[in-house]
């Protein structure tokens, strides 16, 4: 069984409350139908193992941050992608998906920006500016050059927080978690224009588990 996230608990509780009452009114079936809620509320905040939690990640390789469908992928979108020539993988988690976000690729943290929003539905184009979001970017220097990433975690219509669990100077690997999003919401990663996007619109992804893009396998040294 997959271990549950420590936000779990608040959340239990409150949905145990409707079970407890009835059985303090002696509704013993009614009790147990409504015991169903805070199962279902704990199973949201399931955080199953995945394979960077037990083996290194390629150094190429740039990994889901979230399970859920590729609600867009191609270059950076106005209005959406940071300053820059980026492209763009654009996750939409449904209220059934995991929850628990990774880092799509290891590094430094360099910055981590919480900005207050709106909570329109996350696959609505607008959300990735107007809603409640974390911006988070990352470095990593391979071969002797700075690689950067820079990824968002976005509330969605039923989604009302962001949980970062992340700052400037923490060295992260591929595929750590960093952090989560409560109930559906939306997951943006941009990476540089020279990497390979290798998922497209309409594909399912598994956090830390599908390789989204990949950046040109650096030919080795001459001995």
């Amino acid at each position: 069984m997959p271990r549950i996230d420590r936000e779990a608990g608040p959340a239990i509780t409150v949905a145990a409350a409707p079970a407890a009452l009835a059985l303090l009114l002696r509704r013993p079936r009614t009790a147990a139908l409504l015991g169903l809620v805070p199962l279902a509320v704990g199973a949201f905040f399931r955080d199953p193992d995945r394979t960077p939690d037990h083996r290194a990640v390629p150094v190429d390789d740039v990994l889901a941050p979230a399970d859920g469908k590729v609600m867009y992928a191609g270059p950076g979108q106005d209005g959406v992608a940071p300053e820059g020539e980026w492209q763009q993988v654009s996750i939409f988690l449904s209220a059934f998906d995991v929850h628990i976000n990774r880092a799509p690729y290891g590094g430094r943290v360099t910055e981590v920006v919480e900005r207050p929003g709106k909570w329109l539905a996350a696959y609505k184009h607008e959300s990735a500016h107007l809603n409640e979001r974390s911006d988070i970017t990352v470095e990593r220097e391979v071969d002797g050059r700075l690689r950067r990433v820079h990824f968002r975690q976005i509330v969605g219509l039923m989604a009302r927080r962001v949980v970062t669990r992340v700052g400037p100077g923490d060295e992260l690997a591929t595929g750590q978690r960093v952090g989560l999003m409560k109930f559906g919401s939306r997951m943006d990663v941009f990476v540089p224009e020279e990497c390979d996007l290798l998922v497209a619109t309409g594909e399912r992804v598994v956090a830390g588990e599908s390789v989204i893009a990949r950046w040109p396998r650096t030919a080795p040294v001459p001995a």
